[in-house]
């Protein structure tokens, strides 16, 4: 399946085969994927929390109000980021660049961050929607379906997965093989009124 197709056929399915396991290789491969997604500086802040342990997921499905897609999904993703991923070492990001970038890009990265906590926070969103996007649509092309979810209890989740205080979770991706496909599309908006030329 070509990227477009992917995107055009991806849709938020709620039901999965809970019978159906996913191989290693598909798993490592999505997440290999969702890996590449950009992030700004290259500080790769998202982690994914796989959850497969069902009891946990169980505990995680009651704080998500009882959303089957939890317990029945293949490959159930916490979305996570780390909010201090800037300051961890961030020469590590710049490795195997040319010492001359290196030497621009480590204090540009600590000047941008530092002492910002919003543009922190809302950065570790930013590429957790980024590499949700990247999983989702690797899934499909895979022959996966998928559903990214909000609706559950933050601060729960957080506890049942031991989240360090320096993260925040972002969000869920459930993938599997859908039992049920979704609604026809509802609605999408005019092209006139989503795409605004040069301003409002």
């Amino acid at each position: 399946m070509n990227t477009r197709e992917a995107i055009i056929n991806r849709r938020a399915i709620k039901e999965f085969d809970p019978e159906h396991v996913m191989e290693e290789g598909e798993e490592k491969e999505l997440l290999s994927l969702a890996m590449l997604s950009p992030t700004a500086f290259n500080i790769q802040n998202w982690r994914f929390v796989v959850v497969k342990d069902m009891v946990l997921r169980e505990q995680i499905r009651e704080a998500a109000w009882g959303q089957s897609q939890v317990t029945d999904c293949s490959l159930f993703i916490v979305v996570c980021a780390d909010l201090k991923s800037w300051e961890k070492d961030p020469a590590r990001y710049w490795r195997n660049a040319p010492q001359e970038v290196q030497d621009f890009m480590l204090p540009a990265i600590d000047s941008y961050y530092r002492g910002k906590d919003d543009v922190q926070r809302d950065e570790a969103f930013r590429s957790c929607g980024i590499a949700a996007q990247t999983l989702m649509l690797a899934a499909k092309d895979m022959g996966y379906d998928s559903c990214p979810m909000d609706g559950f209890n933050f601060e729960k989740v957080a506890q049942l997965i031991r989240l360090p205080d320096d993260h925040v979770v972002a969000m869920f991706v459930a993938i599997g093989k859908g039992t049920k496909a979704a609604w026809p599309r509802p609605g999408q908006l005019d092209m006139g009124e989503v795409v605004i030329q040069d301003g409002f």
